[in-house]
């Protein structure tokens, strides 16, 4: 048996050459791995609003090679689960705890966490992490609740929900563009500057591992994009919006691959682990005639994103709104494949957590749970998890294979069995009453916790 006090980074490659790399991992000897200079960097990687059928891998009309490479040395995640709107699932990734346990049921601003909440940037800058994120904030405003406050050794790109992508400004004119906390003017379309930042710094010195979270802003609304990503799409997508919103995509693949490139020139791909998540599922249209200053009072998007098969939108709890592309890659220790085994966005922060040894000074109480053999294994074999969302007009619950929905108001529940009828065409509600009873006293206790 191999000593992990004396584990040196040569006996480290031995075992990922001889397949024991994700083993290593995956069990206690992770604990005390994050005292060894072999512990990952890790990038997390979110678009904003990019649906089920808007990534190349998934038959979209929408070219993204560079996301269609990675995936083939990924673990595929078929059934990642996230909040159906931004500020929540950041929440819960930030925190492994459901944004409900703070009152964020939507997007929102000004105070989000607790005094004492524990960020995922705090807990690995507590395992020796250099922090950075560039891109979207929207956990809390500016200047008291902002990314160096909350665990980031340096912050970069928007504080708010959503700006336009030249001007930077948010939607109501006020500024939104920042380094450091600090706003700053800067042109370029934010996409571009949001890589050019992940790149720098990739490509800076590093004397310890880092955690670099990339969040962009496409393509969510306003979406305004070059000619050299619309002219991929003239003549093959009928509607402009959705060509629109297609060059974005396209867009921010590109700049994705640029991050992966930046991690194979300074050699790092071999101790990166790379997730990919979308934050919700895609969304239907947008217009507005004040916004912007009336940036895009002519410019409607009537036709955005495209999550079939799955039914509904961003905002709503059906599995279009929560169900989103994802992936995760560390070649040499994650073995390529697919993973139908669900998973929370709320499961990150323990699986990170666990995977660096992190050990918390107190309960933080995650509401989460470490995925990490399941990821690196592609089994699992612990009881099915419960599951929980809630937003202004719904809650609901997922328990093995069903899904209960309950309106806050307007029509009864509806029940589905979304592994059998994953397009939830088929309420089971008034045929399964006693599961709809056993599922609606899990809701009220999960819920018990909320504020």
């Amino acid at each position: 048996m191999i000593e992990q006090r004396s584990m040196n980074r040569r006996t480290f490659i031995r075992m990922l050459a001889a397949g024991a790399g994700a083993s290593y991992f995956s069990a206690g000897a992770r604990g005390s791995a994050s005292s060894q200079r072999s512990k990952p960097n890790i990038v997390v990687i979110l678009p904003d609003d990019l649906g089920w059928a808007d990534i190349g891998y998934h038959g979209s009309d929408i070219q993204t090679p560079n996301l269609d490479k990675l995936v083939t040395q990924s673990v595929r995640f078929e059934r990642q689960y996230v909040m159906p709107t931004c500020t929540p699932t950041r929440v819960g990734l930030m925190t492994g705890r459901y944004p409900s346990r703070y009152g964020v049921l939507a997007p929102a601003y000004g105070k989000i966490f607790d005094d004492d909440t524990v960020t995922l940037a705090q807990a690995l800058r507590n395992c020796g992490y250099r922090t950075a994120i560039t891109g979207k904030w929207h956990m809390g405003s500016p200047p008291e609740y902002t990314p160096l406050k909350y665990g980031f050794d340096s912050s970069y790109g928007y504080f708010d929900g959503q700006i336009d992508p030249y001007t930077h400004y948010y939607k109501n004119g006020k500024p939104s563009w920042h380094r450091n906390d600090q706003f700053l003017d800067e042109e370029g379309h934010a996409t571009d500057l949001i890589t050019d930042e992940a790149v720098r710094i990739i490509e800076s010195d590093h004397d310890k591992p880092f955690f670099l979270y990339v969040t962009y802003s496409v393509p969510h609304t306003p979406l305004d994009e070059p000619q050299e990503w619309t002219s991929k799409y003239e003549g093959r997508i009928k509607d402009a919006s959705r060509r629109l919103f297609a060059a974005s995509v396209t867009h921010m693949d590109h700049g994705i691959g640029r991050i992966v490139d930046a991690l194979d020139r300074k050699g790092l791909q071999q101790n990166t682990l790379v997730v990919f998540i979308s934050d919700n599922g895609g969304q239907q249209k947008w217009s507005s005639e004040t916004e912007y200053k009336g940036r895009y009072a002519d410019k409607p998007h009537t036709v955005l994103g495209n999550n079939k098969p799955l039914r509904g939108w961003k905002g709503e709890l059906y599995e279009g709104g929560i169900r989103v592309p994802a992936m995760a890659s560390w070649p040499g220790v994650l073995k390529p494949g697919t993973l139908n085994v669900p998973i929370h966005i709320v499961d990150w922060m323990p699986t990170l957590c666990g995977l660096v040894g992190y050990s918390p000074k107190a309960n933080p109480k995650w509401d989460g749970r470490d995925v990490w053999p399941s990821v690196s294994k592609g089994t699992d074999r612990s009881e099915p998890p419960l599951f929980y969302w809630k937003t202004p007009n719904a809650s609901a619950v997922r328990l093995g294979d069903w899904k209960l929905i309950v309106p806050k108001k307007g029509k009864g529940v509806e029940l589905y069995d979304v592994t059998n009828d994953p397009y939830e065409e088929h309420d089971m509600a008034k045929q399964q009453p006693d599961r709809v009873k056993d599922l609606t006293k899990r809701l009220a206790k999960v819920s018990a916790d909320d504020r």
